[in-house]
């Protein structure tokens, strides 16, 4: 008997449907950023090259191979790449490497040096022309692509320091000030999605108890050290943090189902409890708690 072709090609059309082929389409996102994007000085910055494409061929892992990393734990399908320069402006990213990140991504986040203007610390004019430019460039590549800003966290030399430009002030101050830059430069562009709370997620751990908030004087007993031996870059632990606060705010899903045994974590070495502590950190700060 043979079988008529409306048939045929409902069953084809259920095959292809249920075949991996046809599974979720992997979705692009693209870091750019500098040392703190990289996890510079910690364990962090060479995690799992092979799992994200680094478009300057350094072999760097980064925050961009947890995010990574995270979301195949979590179902996710993405293609992770990255384009990092250690000490660089959104403008040297601009400039010098738009040949590089000028392609038609799905998602962008974008990281600016940790005192904004590296001659005037604190001064946000630079952010509010580079961020809104790069943020054209992606969404002339692909009018659909979403492009977040990260603001980063609170440096411990800047606020402990004589020296430093937040001397004096409470320690969240830096990145609350950061994030209020961020918030300028997001409301000037109409590409620009959000803003990445990721200072504001240090603050937070400081302020729970999870983290020490003060590095020079020593580490309280049970509290972590989020920066790294430097008081300026991240520690892993840090760098853990920030990771799982854009993982979360980027896909929508609560950093928390990663679980105390979440395996980036073990692999760096931090115990279950200060994985699952942190997790419920960036689950608070980004309003899933």
């Amino acid at each position: 008997m043979r079988v008529p072709r409306t048939v045929i090609a409902m069953l084809a059309a259920l095959l292809a449907f249920a075949s991996p082929a046809s599974a979720e389409e992997r979705r692009t996102i693209l870091f750019i950023g500098n040392s703190f994007t990289q996890g510079a000085t910690s364990a962090v910055m060479h995690y799992r090259p092979e799992s994200v494409t680094d478009l300057n061929g350094e072999g760097v892992g980064g925050i961009p191979a947890l995010f990574a990393h995270f979301a195949e734990q979590a179902g996710q399908a993405w293609n992770v790449s990255h384009e990092t320069r250690g000490g660089s402006t959104l403008g040297f990213h601009l400039n010098e490497r738009r040949d590089k990140i000028d392609a038609p991504w799905d998602v962008v986040v974008m990281q600016q040096y940790s005192v904004l203007d590296p001659d005037r610390p604190g001064d946000h004019a630079q952010t509010l022309a580079d961020a809104p430019a790069l943020a054209q460039m992606f969404a002339r590549a692909n009018p659909a692509v979403d492009v977040y800003l990260m603001a980063a966290w609170s440096r411990a030399d800047q606020v402990y320091r004589e020296d430093g430009h937040w001397h004096g002030r409470p320690v969240a101050a830096m990145a609350l000030d950061l994030r209020r830059a961020m918030d300028v430069a997001d409301a000037a562009s109409p590409e620009i999605d959000g803003v990445i709370p990721v200072g504001e997620a240090w603050n937070r751990a400081m302020s729970r108890g999870v983290a020490d908030p003060n590095p020079y004087d020593g580490r309280a007993f049970g509290q972590i050290d989020l920066w790294s031996y430097d008081q300026y870059h991240a520690s892993i632990e840090g760098s853990y943090l920030e990771a799982l606060v854009v993982f979360g705010y980027v896909t929508g899903i609560d950093p928390r189902t990663l679980g105390p045994n979440e395996q980036a974590a073990r692999d760096l070495g931090m115990p279950a409890r200060v994985a699952q502590a942190l997790q419920q950190v960036a689950a608070a700060q980004l309003g899933m708690v």
